[in-house]
């Protein structure tokens, strides 16, 4: 069992964050948050997927109005992204919102700090320093003659003194890279330094390809070490396509129970069905269940020879020849079928399962 850094809780709507709570999965919309449909039918596709924060870019007062139906409709939590504008932080705090994301020395002076402080405290609403190496300070740029994992920790220390000299402790910390190793060393300094939840992240990771590698070395590692309260996998494109891969690393640590699990095998010579093609469609089956009161573990596997066996402790599998397959349970086969019903017969398993497993909460 991973042994979790111990730290603060803080509270983001309903949901806990850091003191020994579950790793919470967030992400951000990348539509234009003016538009407040379209923005809540990202949100409720985030949710569905098992987003349980999400965060919004506000860049003008506009967007700050909007934010009052979308706190009011979102079915997650929601946190307003603020940059340089403390107005915008005041507006998204009146409309509602469950947390701020900012910087408070980019802010501007210190009786604007204060302002956003007292309107947070006022309301209970927590706020994450997002210190992000490419966007460092030119004075801590200067002395440490580029982006460092020192002047990354030195930045966010002097954000956390803005806040707590105001007597503010609902802080939430990021100290987000692209390079893997800066964020790890960032994130292993920050955490002997303060005990406040750490949100884990490696930014402008990248496409699915190269952005699900660098998210899986560098919040795995960190989640492996037991730091970090929450995370985002930040990849290009539709921010759905973030959460089955953020759930996967949290389930592959043990820090997540998933109630769907598949296996399949990596194939070999002996594999003499388009395997691949099979697995893609039931893990996208699979993908679509709700929520189970049972857990499920479903099989494919290459080689009618070997394959039950090897996926013995499945729920229930399919196991490829040449032609023909076998459908198992529990590393019995149960039926020999052609090879084109091999997929149909496994869905109808799956399908019996899910009526006598839903828990019917979704």
């Amino acid at each position: 069992m991973i042994q979790r850094r111990k730290t603060k809780q803080v509270q983001v709507g309903a949901v806990t964050i850091g003191g020994g709570s579950a790793v919470v999965v967030q992400s951000m919309t990348n539509t234009d948050t003016r538009d407040v449909d379209k923005t809540l039918d990202q949100i409720n596709a985030l949710a569905v997927a098992g987003c349980e924060v999400v965060r919004l870019a506000v860049l003008d007062q506009e967007a700050a109005g909007a934010l009052k139906d979308i706190a009011l409709l979102s079915p997650l939590p929601v946190i307003a992204d603020i940059h340089f504008d403390y107005r915008l932080a005041l507006s998204a705090i009146e409309q509602g919102i469950h947390g701020l994301r900012l910087n408070p020395g980019n802010i501007g002076a210190r009786w604007k700090v204060q302002e956003v402080v007292h309107a947070a405290k006022e309301r209970q609403i927590p706020i994450r320093i997002g210190v992000n190496a490419g966007s460092l300070e030119k004075e801590l740029l200067e002395k440490y003659g580029g982006p460092t994992s020192q002047g990354m920790v030195d930045s966010a220390l002097s954000h956390i003194r803005l806040l707590e000299d105001e007597g503010y402790d609902k802080i939430k910390i990021s100290l987000k890279a692209s390079t893997v190793p800066l964020m790890l060393e960032a994130y292993r300094q920050i955490a002997k330094i303060v005990d406040y939840p750490l949100h884990l992240g490696v930014t402008e990771a990248g496409t699915v390809r190269s952005g699900l590698v660098k998210s899986a070395i560098g919040i795995g590692t960190l989640l492996a070490e037991g730091i970090g309260d929450t995370i985002r996998v930040s990849l290009t494109g539709d921010p759905v396509r973030e959460i089955p891969v953020a759930l996967e690393i949290l389930r592959v640590l043990g820090l997540r129970q998933r109630s769907v699990d598949l296996i399949s095998c990596p194939t070999c010579g002996r594999t003499q069905v388009d395997l691949a093609d099979l697995a893609e469609k039931v893990d996208e089956r699979l993908s679509q269940l709700p929520p189970l009161d049972k857990p499920l573990k479903v099989a494919v596997m290459g080689c009618a020879v070997n394959g039950p066996g090897e996926a013995r402790e499945a729920d229930f599998g399919i196991a490829g020849g040449k032609g023909m397959g076998l459908l198992f349970r529990k590393g019995e086969i149960v039926a020999r079928l052609p090879e084109e019903e091999l997929l149909p017969a496994l869905l109808h398993e799956i399908e019996e399962y899910v009526r006598d497993h839903c828990r019917g909460d979704s």
